[in-house]
């Protein structure tokens, strides 16, 4: 199984409003996909997700369609940096853990 961490740095205060839209649209398309499970964070500029998939293809196809794609297309509006990491397992990790796997492991998209 493959978990995926991302976090999202905005620009500015001001795009939270755009990132809660393309959110919105990225949930719903979520619903439908084959994830396992999913958990969010994040306050004002910082925010985080966490996705369980059962394999890769299945991360891919959802990562690179729909609204998550359109999301990444539109990313550097909005984003002073995005990280993202890409791990096996079976859950979920906590919080500390996945900040912690993004600070030392993540590939960083400066925008």
């Amino acid at each position: 199984m493959k978990v995926s961490i991302t976090s999202i740095e905005l620009k500015s205060p001001f795009h939270f409003f755009k990132l809660s839209i393309l959110a919105l649209h990225i949930a719903k398309q979520l619903k439908s996909s084959n994830h396992l499970a999913f958990k969010k964070t994040g306050l004002w500029t910082k925010h985080y997700t966490m996705t369980l998939w059962k394999s890769e293809d299945d991360m891919k196809a959802f990562a690179y369609s729909g609204a998550h794609m359109d999301a990444m297309k539109k990313s550097n509006s909005i984003a002073k940096e995005i990280r993202s990491v890409t791990i096996d397992s079976s859950d979920l990790p906590n919080w500390k853990e996945a900040k912690m796997l993004l600070q030392n492991k993540g590939k960083s998209y400066r925008k």
